[in-house]
């Protein structure tokens, strides 16, 4: 296994272990398996488990398996506080408290702000304390380090690096999300204010993986060089020095095995530039079906109006690339969650966005269309939803 550092020089596996896709079993996760996973992968240096108070059994299990093999000193536990259920600090610390009770431990060492989705969001939590708290919280030794997860666009993202003395921060990133999500732009400001960056979504899901298409597995297999898919899609995250951990959801042990191997061989620079150019051929097979040019570079932002126009458009594409259902949760991550939303409903028609766009693309009439295949009954109940929920 190879390792890369924190922000404190302690030494992070590359390939981390996402414990939210464990197999499941007569309602609840299939214990004896994720264990088997878990055993396996840290007796092969995988140091880095994240989980979350939402995945449902998944602290649990993790604390049990743990506790039960007298492991818990050999790794690091990353979980996640929804910030979206706090009202009060004594929530915040009712909530911790369960925590460190489900995972049978003492502390966390890498504490996350779950999904925290803009500025507006985070000065409400600060608000409340949370500043004080998490600060009490590590010099308690009860948190190790702080930091946030995100989906959204990269402007957004730069802001909520910049909020906060953040320790580490985790994002959706992959060779399809380069330039959506947080995106490399995202990835090298928070590695220049010496954030580590942890990676989720590093096969989009599976897409990158087993919903190939088959033009781009074909680029693939014209390639002089050989991999997986899987393996590429690695491979190419970790030839970037300022990726620190990649989050894999293995739930098999072939996939684990698979990952290991390809863990213990891939580094930063060993891509040439054939390998670079032969992914930017696979995107383009991927992206065939998109609706709209957007490169998601943000020089149309930001919107007057708080419209998300790259998010709004990578939803929108995915929702043609991927699926109906991929592009609608993409789309309420991005602008549903947010403080004050950033749908597409709020565009009126100012044109400033179009002033700006290298790609020339028509901003208002694409953000109508998305608008009308994005914002249906269902997401107009979400918002209306969302909007009760914190005002109560």
């Amino acid at each position: 296994m190879n390792y890369r550092q924190d922000k404190y020089g302690n030494p992070i596996s590359i390939l981390g272990f996402g414990c939210m896709r464990w197999q499941r079993s007569g309602g609840g996760i299939d214990l004896p398996e994720a264990e088997r996973e878990v055993l396996a992968a840290i007796d092969s240096g995988i140091n880095y488990f994240d989980t979350a108070y939402i995945y449902p059994g998944s602290e649990a299990a993790l604390g049990e398996i743990l506790e039960k093999n007298g492991l818990r000193h050999k790794v690091y536990i990353a979980t996640k506080l929804p910030h979206y259920l706090i009202r009060s600090a004594e929530g915040m610390e009712k909530l911790f408290q369960e925590q460190l009770s489900r995972l049978r431990t003492d502390h966390i060492d890498y504490y996350l702000m779950h999904m925290l989705s803009d500025v507006d969001t985070w000065g409400r939590m600060e608000a409340l304390g949370i500043g004080q708290w998490l600060e009490e919280k590590k010099r308690s030794g009860q948190i190790g380090q702080v930091g946030f997860s995100y989906h959204g666009n990269s402007v957004t993202f730069c802001q909520l690096v910049d909020a906060y003395d953040w320790d580490f921060c985790q994002i959706q990133y992959n060779y399809l999300d380069e330039h959506s999500q947080a995106g490399r732009r995202g990835l090298q400001h928070a590695h220049a204010k010496g954030l580590p960056v942890v990676i989720m979504e590093p096969l989009r899901g599976g897409k990158l993986v087993s919903h190939l298409p088959d033009s781009a597995k074909a680029v693939m297999a014209r390639h002089p060089v050989q991999y997986t898919p899987a393996q590429w899609a690695f491979r190419w995250l970790w030839d970037q020095p300022e990726v620190t951990c990649v989050l894999s959801g293995m739930n098999t042990m072939e996939m684990l095995e698979e990952n290991l191997q390809t863990a213990s061989t891939a580094g930063a620079g060993q891509l040439t530039p054939e390998d670079q150019a032969m992914l930017a051929q696979v995107v383009q097979a991927i992206n065939t079906k998109v609706k709209v040019g957007c490169t998601g570079c943000g020089y149309c932002m930001p919107c007057p109006k708080s419209v998300d126009i790259p998010g709004t458009f990578a939803a929108y594409n995915h929702r043609y690339s991927e699926s109906k259902f991929t592009g609608f949760r993409e789309y309420v991550m991005c602008t549903a969650f947010r403080k004050n939303p950033t749908g597409a409903f709020n565009c009126v028609g100012c044109g400033k966005c179009e002033q700006h766009c290298p790609q020339g693309i028509a901003i208002r009439q694409e953000l109508k269309n998305a608008q009308k295949e994005l914002e249906g009954p269902l997401y107009k109940l979400i918002v209306k939803a969302i909007r009760l929920f914190r005002i109560f």
